[in-house]
């Protein structure tokens, strides 16, 4: 098993895999999660009415920070020039909570997968912790890959 691993030697220590010789392409991953909390915790982020300011942007910043940060954060990820970041956070009645979506793109030789990962449990993360003061028992979920493009792997879309 270790050696159909790309990221373990023969010994099984871990190390970075050389990208070098792969082909550039251009690289899309989304991934998504969510944040459920009760209906006044929403309508005070929604109404602005939450103690710490701006809920959402600030999340929003922070899940775009985190996926520039993304090789500081996962030991063998590569330090990636990320041409795009979006994170897009909506709200949901019917969780109740905000759900966020985080968009990666990329023009090079590895995949941008952990830094949409990455940026959406960081923004559900600032998103919790600018709400707490309102509640504590707020649960984040729904962490996982929607779908990438490019790369040899080629496309994957979630299924459900």
């Amino acid at each position: 098993m270790a050696g159909e691993l790309t990221h373990l030697g023969p010994s099984g220590e871990a190390h970075m895999v050389d990208v070098g010789a792969k082909t550039e392409t251009v690289r899309v991953a989304v991934a998504e999660g969510y944040i459920r909390m009760e209906p006044a915790t929403l309508e005070a982020i929604l109404t602005g009415n939450a103690a710490k300011g701006d809920v959402i942007g600030t999340a929003r910043l922070a899940g775009i920070m985190a996926a520039k940060k993304t090789s500081d954060l996962i030991p063998l990820c590569h330090p990636l020039l990320l041409s795009k970041v979006s994170v897009e956070i909506t709200p949901d009645e019917a969780l109740p909570g905000l759900r966020v979506e985080a968009t990666v793109a990329i023009t090079g030789r590895t995949g941008v997968e952990m830094e949409a990962l990455t940026a959406a449990s960081v923004a559900c993360l600032t998103l919790y912790d600018m709400a707490k003061a309102m509640e504590k028992g707020m649960e984040i979920g729904g962490i996982r890959l929607r779908s990438k493009t490019g790369g040899k792997s080629g496309d994957y879309r979630r299924g459900d």
